[in-house]
């Protein structure tokens, strides 16, 4: 980035990937250094402090904010631009989580520090489409009063997701790509399925017992699963997947056509693509956003998406 492309400040959150994260953050100093010198950055203290952080630095005139860590680190600092109404800040992203699946749908490498470096260095922007939740929501851990309106990078997911998620929480020896598929083979026989209405706009409701539904803004999920496969950042549309409740041995196999992306055409799933869904449930519900939990305050919420609604730091095709 150019000094005439205005100030740039970066968030590191040791935090991400269980902890993992601060081990990048010398490296990253580093290449920050030799490739885009003179940058001022912090290091969040507590969960979430990235967000406020992120503030601070766009009211105190920062144009670009750089976040260093993972799906919900990123997710958090571009909620927090989206909400101050400041589309035209730029977000640089550097992987430092346990999915990365933004940054891989962006087309930013997870293992490579010095390649993700250069991306920024190179300074291309373009604008990618984002998600936005519409209705009473709170995140389980830094929340208590509710939100109307909050806004997402990658994915809302719920059911068999949120309990892989929960699974994946606080490992220690596995990561990425293998951390989210060892979770996950363990709920295929655990997770006991839930209840969702999903209507897309213009369309007609789809119920049932449900095993998952994801409502994605990208290609990838998961640390990796293909489970949108068609989908980009830039087509202006949202992409839902549901899969109807099954047996353990008929999940199974589920689950290996969806790291393929082979799940399509099975039976059990229906792949809608809309600018809007609305989902209703019994109750209050727990869904995952960017891999962080939250819960309905209700028994319905909207998920659309914002065309363009976010600059970000990318490499150029």
């Amino acid at each position: 980035m150019a000094p005439d492309r205005g100030r740039a400040f970066v968030i590191f959150n040791p935090a991400a990937a269980g902890g993992r994260g601060a081990k990048r953050i010398p490296r990253y100093l580093e290449l920050l250094d030799r490739h885009l010198p003179q940058l001022d950055h912090g290091i969040s203290s507590r969960p979430g402090e990235e967000a406020s952080l992120a503030e601070t630095a766009i009211r105190d005139g920062c144009d670009t904010v750089i976040a260093v860590g993972g799906d919900g680190t990123w997710s958090a600092v571009a909620d927090r631009i989206l909400t101050l109404g400041r589309p035209g800040v730029t977000l640089g992203i550097l992987p430092a989580g346990t999915g990365n699946d933004f940054g891989r749908n962006l087309g930013v490498p997870g293992d490579d520090p010095e390649a993700a470096v250069r991306i920024l260095s190179a300074g291309h922007r373009t604008r990618v489409d984002v998600g936005r939740i519409l209705g009473g929501t709170r995140h389980e851990e830094r929340e208590v009063e509710p939100r109307e309106i909050r806004f997402f990078l990658n994915v809302v997911g719920l059911g068999f997701d949120v309990a892989v998620v929960d699974d994946a929480k606080g490992a220690r020896l596995l990561s990425g790509e293998v951390l989210y598929k060892a979770a996950a083979l363990k709920q295929l026989f655990r997770f006991p399925g839930f209840a969702v209405t999903l209507e897309a706009e213009g369309g007609q409701p789809r119920s049932g017992p449900t095993l998952m539904l994801t409502i994605t803004n990208g290609k990838f999920f998961g640390g990796g699963f293909p489970i949108a496969p068609g989908a980009s950042l830039e087509d202006g549309a949202l992409h839902a997947c549901h899969i109807r409740d099954t047996g353990p041995l008929r999940r199974a196999r589920l689950f290996l056509q969806a790291g393929k992306g082979r799940h399509e055409s099975s039976a059990e799933v229906a792949s809608q693509t809309a600018s809007r869904f609305r989902l209703a449930f019994p109750g209050p519900v727990r869904f995952e956003v960017d891999g962080d939990v939250h819960t309905t305050t209700g028994d319905g919420i909207s998920v659309e998406v914002c065309k363009g609604g976010l600059s970000v730091l990318a490499p150029e095709m």
